[in-house]
């Protein structure tokens, strides 16, 4: 178990290529933006799904 973690403490210093500063910044925003898009589209397919449920059941009544 030590061997192993000290393995992986190696590896993680001298192996792993960290991204750049704006790279970090680009990819943040990126997912952002993207995170934002599809909670709005999944908003929007709710919404629709809600009113048509809505109004069948409104049409069942009468």
């Amino acid at each position: 178990m030590l061997n192993y973690i000290q393995e992986s403490y190696n590896e993680l210093k001298n192996h792993v290529t960290w991204t750049t500063w704006a790279e970090l910044q680009r990819l943040t925003v990126l997912v952002a933006v993207f995170s934002i898009v599809l909670s709005l589209a999944i908003w929007g397919i709710d919404t629709v799904f809600s009113e048509i449920v809505s109004q069948y059941f409104n049409w069942i009544k009468s």
